[in-house]
């Protein structure tokens, strides 16, 4: 199956890729297969079956999938290229899209929230431990590439994207000052204890 096209240029600029996909209803799992990489592509759902993605190459690997698991789910595709008919369809679409990018970011935000609280909670209760340091530095690398992912999808530039940015970088130094901890924890050498005052050592006189 194709996808893309020639064709006159938006009157915005912006020429749109619109699938129409039907899958069997059974078995459930190829529907839900097809959903997720439609939702994974980044693609604007405009109603039951109909989805719609810029048409640039960045998503030319998802629709790809997309029509693929379609085919081998027996179910149906058909790709088109398409704009608005006038310059308001245009910004309408662009707006809907951007929309459904914020959504994503706002999600991003979130995790940072959550990862910072994770953070803060280790060092509250001082668990400084190679694991621990380890699963945060791997929930802090998936925050990165779900950072690129959302940032190479956002090709209108949601509002949100930069507060995105910003909440990362604050991220990564709580990461790296919870890494610091660890280390300085794990490499404490242990207080010698003095002798108290008036107990004798062993061997030591009695003065008697």
């Amino acid at each position: 199956m194709e996808y893309g096209g020639g064709g006159d240029d938006a009157p915005d600029g912006t020429r749109w890729i619109v699938l129409v996909v039907r899958v069997p209803a059974e078995p459930s799992r190829h529907r839900v297969a097809v959903w997720r990489e439609l939702r994974k592509t980044g693609a604007l759902s405009l109603g039951q079956g109909v989805w719609a993605v810029p048409d640039v190459p960045l998503f030319a690997d998802g629709i790809g999938r997309v029509l693929e698991l379609t085919e081998r789910a027996g179910g149906e595709a058909v790709s088109l290229a398409a704009t608005g008919r006038g310059s308001q369809d245009g910004r309408r679409l662009r707006a809907m899209f951007t929309t459904a990018r914020s959504a994503d970011w706002a999600e991003f935000i979130a995790d940072c929230g959550k990862f910072e609280a994770e953070l803060a909670k280790e060092i509250r209760i001082a668990k400084f431990t190679l694991a621990e340091l380890e699963e945060e530095e791997q929930s802090l690398e998936r925050l990165r590439r779900w950072h690129r992912d959302l940032t190479a999808r956002d090709v209108f530039g949601a509002p949100e994207a930069a507060e995105a940015g910003e909440r990362l970088k604050v991220c990564a130094a709580a990461c790296e000052d919870y890494a610091e901890r660890v280390f300085t924890a794990l490499h404490q050498v242990p207080e010698q204890r003095m002798p108290e005052e008036g107990r004798r050592e062993p061997g030591e006189e009695s003065g008697r």
